[in-house]
């Protein structure tokens, strides 16, 4: 498996992660049984890098990934994250980075999972009522206290990255990227790499639409929040096929399926990018890592980001309420 650093921190992980979200809410009908066997084939695998937050499923995915771990603490790395708050059922959120609430959160957060310390522990949104170095500053607490290992960021500005890592450093950054979400391209990318922080992409595969496996979103169940989400709207939907045509074309010449193409472009865009594609499916886990095996050179490369510019998605990425705390 190949590796990848986790910031400055001397860990690695595997090259790919799993991102955990879908096991426990937001893509449908979820079975515990077939995610922990999902969660085995992974680590199988050689995967080493599993990314939850205390807001999937209210707890419960913490809780599922507390099950799995039981034996193999020592052999991964555990990623989660504080600050969105969510009543069951609700996909309303607030969000805290209050200190108290940081304390609270974290102690939560170790009890289900079932460890000692969390190897990276996520700011998942941030809000303008709590200032930076006061949530800054007392996450520096809990790794010096050794219940948190390093520090990261989610959905954050440039600015914001740099002056949190004048405060501690910060040893990740975690967002949306992928061939229909560059945004971290304007900046992000080049304050991490400033900064020394390691990018983790979520939705590295676009919420499963890179994939050319979802043709119709009306074939989502109601518990999808893709069904909401603006850019699975029919009318966008139709503008972004043409995004999944080009993939369908080019992974043709390469043998490989959309998904990989998307995940080995995505990790020829440096050595310090970790893409973390969810499933539940253990299936869909073995064809992610295939990706791993198809190398791109430079006018490939060329040729996909050129054929997939920035900005050719249609439709925002959240719906209003899922913006909040996002590009703080």
């Amino acid at each position: 498996m190949q590796k990848r650093n986790i910031g400055k921190t001397g860990m690695q992980v595997s090259a790919l992660g799993l991102g955990c979200m879908g096991m426990s809410e937001f893509y449908g009908q979820t079975d515990d049984s077939e995610s922990l066997s999902t969660l085995e084939a992974a680590y199988e695998a050689g995967v080493s890098l599993f990314d939850t937050a205390d807001s999937y499923g209210i707890g419960h995915n913490e809780e599922l990934l507390g099950c799995f771990l039981k034996g193999k603490r020592d052999k991964v790395r555990i990623a989660t994250k504080f600050g969105l708050i969510r009543k069951p059922g609700s996909y309303e959120r607030r969000v805290d980075n209050s200190p108290a609430y940081i304390v609270s959160a974290c102690e939560a957060s170790l009890k289900r999972l079932g460890v000692e310390a969390i190897d990276l522990y996520y700011v998942h949104r941030l809000n303008l009522e709590t200032p930076l170095e006061e949530t800054i500053g007392m996450l520096a607490k809990l790794v010096r206290q050794g219940k948190i290992k390093a520090i990261g960021l989610c959905e954050v500005s440039p600015a914001t990255l740099l002056r949190a890592a004048t405060i501690h450093p910060i040893s990740a950054v975690q967002s949306e990227y992928s061939l229909w979400t560059r945004d971290p391209e304007l900046q992000v990318l080049d304050a991490c790499r400033e900064t020394g922080a390691s990018f983790f992409a979520y939705s590295p595969l676009g919420r499963g639409f890179l994939t050319g496996k979802l043709a119709d979103v009306a074939t989502l169940d109601d518990k999808d929040f893709r069904s909401f989400n603006p850019r699975f709207t029919e009318e966008n939907m139709r503008h972004n096929k043409r995004i999944v045509e080009v993939l369908q074309a080019i992974a043709g010449e390469k043998s490989c399926t959309p998904a990989q193409l998307a995940l080995a472009w995505l990790l020829a865009q440096g050595d310090d990018i970790i893409p973390i594609p969810g499933t539940k499916r253990s299936k869909y886990v073995q064809e992610n890592l295939g990706a791993l095996q198809v190398s791109l050179n430079q006018d490939e490369l060329s040729r996909i980001s050129e054929a997939l510019p920035p900005g050719i998605a249609a439709g925002a990425r959240y719906s209003e309420e899922g913006m909040k705390g996002m590009n703080a």
